[in-house]
């Protein structure tokens, strides 16, 4: 009888597992408590109560109230609706945004959007470990400027952005200047309380954090002037229209009780993964990782440069093996390039097309990374016969 066959998923950053808690509650909410939250019935406030206790959930592990968490579709929407909501609101103050090189494409290309629409976009530079030019942010805040937009952790290589720092420069410079985070690789791997840090606006998503697909929220500071970018019905006090999503919201609120439950337990195994990954991966022949190799990066995240084999070459030898990796963001795998990331931060040409991410979620093991280096260990000089002339 055939053994069978291994599976490790190193793709967290792309997506994960549902926590059991999860599921059982999302079954519970489309099978049994299937009401609409805008019907008068008591169908309607069976869903409402799902609703109301994921926001009870959001807003308990960030400190900040209720009302300001809207609900949406995901990482994508928050962070359009943080851009194009607090831009249109804002016009007449400036139309001037600040962002980064190395951001997400769903603040990247929103950026552009907005760019059409008239807005002036400056992009900062980074280092050669994925942060921001602190000295460049000072210099492009002007007049004009009404939002400046950083990702907390780089959803590519996991170098975490000094929020907090920026925060306090952008509040010095011009205090009427809002500031958003992407925290979508970051909620969930820290405690992010941006009453205190300095945050006005921040998105998160449910399926990065062992949640469901299709549903993340937005927090906005009641303070904020923004603008709803979808219409309809006038749910979520009009602010963001259409039929709340009751299983993803009811998922998602399971999904941050648990991330946050024993978390510092979890951040140090994660930890761990990523070191036990680093050190193997440093002890392979013409293996670079990319950004810092200390606990000042994201837990969950190795970027790594393999000289001599293209990443989608490496990919499937290891997908062959029953390893699951990413050769980047999975968005931006809808539209192959050249990472905008890596570029940024100057990883030399050669490796631009030979990089692989690994992500860790609560599931992963030390075993499965141990397993991990012996097929790299196996496959890089077999795959490095045939690379490229």
């Amino acid at each position: 009888m055939e053994n069978e066959r291994r599976e490790v998923y190193f793709d967290n950053s792309a997506t994960t597992r549902v926590f059991d808690s999860v599921r059982d509650v999302m079954i519970q909410a489309m099978t049994a408590d299937y009401g609409n939250t805008s019907s008068r019935h008591i169908k309607g406030v069976e869903a409402e109560a799902y609703v109301k206790e994921a926001r009870e959930e959001i807003t308990k592990s960030l400190k900040v109230k209720e009302k300001e968490i809207l609900f949406t579709s995901g990482g994508t929407e928050s962070n359009n609706m943080a851009l194009i909501g607090t831009a249109l609101a804002n016009k007449r103050s400036g139309n001037h945004l600040i962002t980064t090189c190395i951001e997400h494409a769903s603040i990247y290309n929103t950026m552009g959007f907005l760019e059409e629409q008239g807005f002036r976009v400056t992009y900062l530079p980074v280092d050669c470990n994925g942060h921001v030019s602190l000295d460049a942010l000072k210099e492009a805040i002007c007049d004009d400027t009404i939002l400046v937009s950083v990702m907390y952790v780089n959803n590519e290589m996991g170098a975490v952005e000094p929020v907090e720092e920026i925060a306090k420069i952008i509040k010095a410079k011009k205090p009427g200047v809002y500031f958003h985070v992407d925290a979508i690789q970051a909620y969930g791997k820290y405690v992010i309380r941006p009453k205190k840090m300095g945050i006005d606006l921040l998105s998160a998503s449910g399926h990065k954090i062992h949640g469901p697909k299709g549903v993340g929220f937005l927090y906005v500071d009641e303070r904020v002037k923004i603008k709803p970018i979808i219409y309809g019905g006038g749910q979520q006090k009009g602010m963001r229209s259409g039929t709340e999503n009751v299983p993803g919201c009811a998922g998602l609120g399971a999904a941050v009780k648990e991330i946050y439950r024993n978390h510092e337990e979890k951040i140090e195994h994660s930890y761990a993964l990523r070191e036990r990954l680093i050190k193997g991966l440093e002890e392979l022949p013409d293996v670079t990782v990319h950004g810092l190799k200390n606990r000042e990066n994201a837990p969950h995240i190795v970027s790594a440069g393999f000289e001599g084999i293209r990443a989608e070459v490496l990919l499937h030898a290891l997908e062959d093996r029953g390893i699951y990796v990413s050769s980047g963001s999975a968005c931006s795998s809808n539209h192959p390039g050249v990472s905008g990331t890596l570029k940024g931060i100057g990883v030399k040409d050669s490796l631009l097309d030979s990089t692989l991410r690994f992500s860790f979620g609560v599931f992963n093991t030390e075993d499965e990374v141990d397993y991990c280096l012996e097929q790299l260990k196996e496959l890089l000089p077999v795959l490095r016969r045939y690379r490229r002339a």
